[in-house]
């Protein structure tokens, strides 16, 4: 394989960028996956996407070679479809709140699987939040099994379901930035059967791309805007959120928009014990849901296969939140 030439279409700068084909990302990827790609040459690749950002093609070729690699889980049996949930970004400013909508799809037995690095890289990641809820990282395909059939939020580090994509994102400590492969992350479906993936990106560029690829690939998933890079909604100012199937798309929320009408109560710091502490107040009723998350939660049940209707999925989880503004 001659890297060179993929450096060359690459490398022609942010004004004139050169594209790959389907086919040779497909290919390149894979190399890149497999260590095939000496360091040189891998950083300078992974550079180059990351100036002129990836198109379709390529996307859609590093997500074939992708999914050619992946670790394989079965989907216990249930009415309701697993839900994905990729968490590689972790807290910065604001709480952490993935792990709160995780639990309370769990009260509905919902299968949730959360997949992500084990450390925030100095921010505050999900896998830590977890561990103070008493949810530990499943150490193998085995594990994640277990703990998916018996009901259980299963938290499974990349490593166990993609090593190689583990080395590709452990460069950004190297190179500084993010790259093509945490693109490739956020869409991760090991299971057998069919699945909701929650897609979420941080810039509209990246939106739309991510648009356009779950509807050539006739995808099953929520799309919405992360808050600070987590695939749950922000809980002070709801995003759009659609919902894609069939190679459509419907929108189940619009963003809101003009003054923010009501700042919710959050955690008083974005650290692991407080978040926790205060998920666990949320849950218990002491604290009340952001009404965000609580819409996030009605689509994740309707989308999943919980319920048919998204009006049932609103009013259960008015129910269950005591929040009558969601229904």
């Amino acid at each position: 394989m001659n890297f060179a030439t993929y450096i060359k279409d690459l490398g022609r700068g942010a004004e004139n960028p050169g594209d790959l084909s389907e086919q040779d990302a497909h290919d390149l990827f894979g190399a890149m996956l497999d260590g095939g790609v000496p360091d040189l040459e891998l950083g300078a690749i992974l550079i180059a996407l990351r100036v002129k950002s990836e198109s379709l093609p390529e996307l859609l070729g590093f997500y074939s070679a992708l999914s050619e690699r992946l670790f394989r889980l079965r989907a216990p049996a249930g009415k309701a479809k697993p839900i994905i949930f990729p968490s590689y970004n972790g807290a910065r400013h604001q709480p952490n709140l993935l792990p709160l909508l995780a639990l309370l799809l769990q009260r509905f037995g919902v299968p949730v699987l959360i997949h992500g690095p084990l450390t925030g890289n100095g921010r505050i990641a999900t896998a830590y939040i977890l561990r103070e809820l008493g949810v530990m990282p499943c150490a193998s395909l085995a594990q994640a099994q277990e703990a998916l059939d018996k009901g259980a939020i299963a938290f499974v580090p990349t490593a166990v379901l993609a090593p190689g994509l583990t080395d590709l994102l452990s460069l950004r400590a190297r190179l500084g930035v993010r790259s093509s492969a945490h693109s490739i992350a956020k869409l991760i479906d090991p299971f057998e059967s069919e699945t909701l993936r929650i897609v979420s990106v941080s810039h509209p560029p990246y939106l739309d791309m991510m648009r356009e690829f779950l509807l050539a690939t006739n995808a099953h998933a929520l799309l919405l805007r992360s808050t600070e890079g987590e695939p749950f909604a922000n809980p002070k100012r709801r995003p759009k959120i659609e919902y894609f199937k069939d190679a459509s798309a419907q929108v189940l929320f619009e963003a809101e928009a003009g003054p923010v009408k009501s700042i919710p109560t959050l955690p008083a710091a974005i650290d692991a014990p407080t978040t926790a502490a205060w998920i666990k107040g949320a849950l218990s009723g002491q604290a009340p849901v952001p009404l965000p998350i609580v819409n996030q939660l009605a689509c994740c049940l309707y989308a999943s296969g919980y319920t048919t209707d998204m009006n049932q999925a609103k009013a259960i989880v008015a129910v269950e939140t005591g929040s009558l503004a969601a229904a």
